[in-house]
């Protein structure tokens, strides 16, 4: 009698505990929810940030690993800190941009000088960026159920952290030097998911079969260029620069198409764009 009287005021004993960590738990959460909006922001971009600089100064090569769980956290706590407008009216096309962009700077910081200073000036683009990015999907969130006038300007910071995230993504699969076998089939997916993306910012709406079929079509002509670039004698920055401004292009195409402005003068812009870029490829192949 007095062991099962013991084992029962053990097991109560044991279920208290978890009952008062899980309450503990419980209540940090909710104090985390209790703070505004641009607080919740601010605590996660520095804890972001944080993230990425220990990983690469403590880690090493191994914190690569811990770039793509960064990317994840990047994700969770967008939605933790939107969680009030974005269970209203929920789409998974929110979190594309914040992990790629997270991914990018974290992959991308292992080719850059293994220097402190240069850490930090990594580090703070990375936080500066990141915080603009919440901010821009904090308007699409709400511009999604009502009316905002800022929409216009999230676009566009958003267009332009996709532009870097494309950049250091297609720089890392360059230096990487893997066989086209592996290269193209992952340069093929961020593009699909990147295009999807700057595609869903200007409907705002579920994703569609329609925006599928165009994002697939981009990221296809996306993934012929770097298939032709493969065998091009070039470095891996040219290579990389030449993919953003082929992305700038065919993305920029499709945003002015979807809002009806694509007018001679604005088609003649992603023209001259296309051949900047053309040049800098020219200029910077090794010909020898």
């Amino acid at each position: 009698m007095n062991k099962k009287r013991n084992g029962f005021i053990g097991l109560t004993g044991f279920v208290s505990r978890r009952r008062g960590n899980s309450s503990s738990f419980l209540s940090r959460v909710l104090r985390f929810f209790n703070l505004n909006k641009r607080q919740r922001f601010i605590i996660s971009v520095i804890l972001l940030s944080l993230g990425l600089f220990f990983a690469e100064n403590l880690l090493g090569k191994s914190g690569i690993f811990l770039s793509f769980f960064l990317s994840i956290l990047t994700a969770v706590l967008l939605l933790l800190s939107n969680y009030e407008d974005i269970r209203d009216n929920f789409s998974w096309s929110l979190f594309i941009l914040p992990f790629f962009y997270s991914l990018s700077f974290g992959l991308f910081d292992f080719l850059v000088p293994a220097r402190f200073m240069t850490r930090i000036i990594i580090t703070s683009l990375y936080a500066i960026g990141l915080y603009s990015l919440f901010l821009s999907h904090n308007i699409f969130t709400v511009a999604s159920i009502r009316t905002i006038g800022l929409l216009s300007s999230a676009r566009t910071v958003s267009f332009v952290l996709a532009l870097v995230s494309y950049f250091f993504l297609s720089r890392v699969i360059g230096s990487f030097h893997w066989s086209v076998f592996i290269s193209a089939p992952l340069l093929f997916i961020f593009s699909f998911f990147l295009s999807l993306h700057c595609l869903w910012t200007y409907t705002l709406e579920k994703v569609s079969k329609a925006e599928l079929l165009w994002a697939f079509v981009l990221s296809f002509c996306l993934l012929e260029a770097f298939l032709i670039l493969w065998f091009w004698p070039s470095s891996p920055t040219v290579v990389a620069i030449f993919l953003t401004g082929f992305f700038y292009t065919i993305i920029g195409l499709s945003h002015v198409w979807m809002d009806k402005r694509l007018f001679r003068g604005v088609l003649w812009e992603y023209i001259w764009v296309s051949v900047l870029v053309f040049c800098i490829l020219i200029l910077f192949t090794s010909w020898s």
